[in-house]
C-alpha cells in the first residue's frame, strides 16, 4: 500500500496537466453533484410535487447533454481541448441562469439539464483525452489519480448542496453552482498558459 501511494504521489508532482486537469476535474464535478444531489427537493414539492419516477425521468434530459458530449474527444485528439474546455464551462455557466427557473418552467430546466450534462461530459472526456497523452504507459495511475479528484468533488457536491437547499433554497443552490461554474473558467484562464507551456515541453 505504501509503495502504492508513493507512485501516486509521484505522478502527482511529476505531471503538470494531471494536477491541473484534475482541479478542473474537481470543480465540474462539484457543480455535477449539487444539481442532481438537490433537484429531487423543489421538484417534490409544491406547486410540482413530482413522484420520485418522474423526477428520475429528468436523467434523461443528462443523457441527452451526455452523447452530445461524445464529439469532445475527438476535438481533444485533433488538437481543440482548450477551445473545447473554454466552450463547455461557458455552457456549464449558462446552464445556470436556465436552472434558476425551475420553480416557474420545466421546459427552462431540462435545457438547463442538456447544458449541464454537455459541458460537464464534455470538459470530462477533454480532460481524459489530455492527460492520457502524456504518459500512455502509465494510463492506469493516471485514471485512479485523476478519479480521485472526480470524487472528491462529488462528494463535496453532494454535501454542501443539502445544507445550502436547507437554509438557502433554490436560489441558493442556483448561486452556488453558477458561483463553482465561473471559479471553474477563471481557473481555466489562469492555467491557460501553463497548460500551453507543458504542451510545447
Amino acid at each position: 500500500m505504501f509503495h502504492s501511494f508513493l507512485l501516486f504521489e509521484h505522478i502527482f508532482i511529476q505531471e503538470r496537466i494531471l494536477r491541473i486537469r484534475g482541479i478542473l476535474a474537481l470543480l465540474i464535478f462539484i457543480v455535477f453533484s449539487t444539481l442532481w444531489t438537490s433537484l429531487v427537493l423543489p421538484l417534490s414539492a409544491p406547486p410540482y410535487s413530482l413522484s420520485h419516477t418522474v423526477i428520475g425521468a429528468f436523467g434523461l434530459a443528462g443523457v441527452a447533454g451526455a452523447l452530445g458530449a461524445s464529439r469532445a474527444g475527438s476535438l481533444a485528439d485533433r488538437g481543440l481541448g482548450q477551445f473545447t474546455t473554454c466552450t463547455a464551462l461557458v455552457i456549464l455557466l449558462v446552464s445556470w441562469f436556465l436552472i434558476r427557473f425551475t420553480e416557474h418552467s420545466l421546459i427552462a430546466l431540462v435545457i438547463g439539464i442538456i447544458f449541464l450534462d454537455l459541458s460537464v461530459q464534455a470538459v470530462h472526456v477533454t480532460n481524459q483525452s489530455m492527460i492520457f497523452t502524456v504518459r500512455p504507459e502509465a494510463r492506469s495511475r493516471l485514471t485512479a489519480a485523476y478519479m480521485i479528484f472526480y470524487s472528491i468533488g462529488s462528494a463535496i457536491g453532494s454535501i454542501v448542496s443539502t445544507n445550502i437547499y436547507a437554509n438557502y433554497g433554490w436560489s441558493g443552490i442556483c448561486l452556488f453552482g453558477a458561483s463553482v461554474s465561473a471559479l471553474a473558467l477563471l481557473y481555466w484562464i489562469i492555467t491557460y498558459r501553463l497548460m500551453e507551456q507543458t504542451t510545447e515541453e
